[in-house]
């Protein structure tokens, strides 16, 4: 049980110091801008959720790859190597708001690549198009498609997934997948409902630099711990 907890409340704690600020809580921001709340939400929390299943498979079948004690070396080589690369990305951080209007611009060439497309569509291929709709999009709105789609790709490869991926190899994979849905759940709903203004009082300076602490907290913990051969 006390495994559990510790992958929870580690993965939690990884998982809202990762995500709240990055391009990813960004788009999910001007999505719910943009559009109904609640499709943006299910897309956002629905593409978080299998993204961390998904990386906690990954890392709770490392240990069947390699020995667990290897795998234990890496993850705690991993949790330092992401403290330094939070704490660097603190460092030249300068105040300024680029990273959120680079997601915005991104999404505003996407959307009107989207409306230039649809307008020179007639009522007959509209009608063409519904008849051809995929499986997913008879059952989820194309809003809910489009948040799980930038959600999904945008989180793929990125430090919290490498993250997950090292801590469930590591630590108990259960607790990880349900602290990193938590957390993943917390970071979006403010996002959905706290909008451009919650994201414009964001220090990203401070959440890398908090970041990094905690990464170089894991990596300290897991040195000293001790580990099966």
């Amino acid at each position: 049980m006390s495994s559990l907890v510790q992958g929870l409340i580690k993965s939690l704690a990884m998982t809202v110091l990762s995500e709240v600020g990055d391009n990813t809580f960004f788009a999910t921001v001007i999505l719910a801008m943009r559009h109904p709340r609640r499709p943006v939400l299910l897309g956002c929390l629905a593409s978080l959720s299998v993204m961390t299943v998904l990386s906690a498979l990954v890392g709770w079948a490392t240990p069947n790859l390699i020995s667990h004690k290897w795998a234990h070396h890496i993850t705690t080589l991993l949790f330092f190597v992401f403290g330094l690369w939070s704490f660097w990305d603190g460092i030249k951080d300068d105040g300024d708001d680029d990273e959120f209007a680079e997601v915005e611009a991104k999404l505003n060439a996407e959307l009107n690549s989207d409306k230039g497309t649809t307008k020179k569509k007639s009522k007959d291929d509209d009608e063409l198009k519904k008849q051809k709709r995929s499986f997913l999009s008879q059952f989820f709105s194309p809003i809910f498609l489009k948040a799980f789609s930038v959600t999904f790709f945008g989180e793929w490869g990125d430090k919290s997934q490498l993250a997950t991926i090292g801590l469930a190899a590591d630590e108990n994979p259960f607790g990880v997948i349900l602290g990193g849905i938590i957390g993943q759940a917390l970071c979006t709903v403010a996002a959905v409902l706290g909008g451009k203004s919650l994201a414009s009082r964001i220090s990203e300076k401070i959440v890398a630099l908090s970041g990094g602490v905690l990464f170089i907290v894991f990596g300290i913990q897991s040195f000293l711990s001790t580990v099966e051969s």
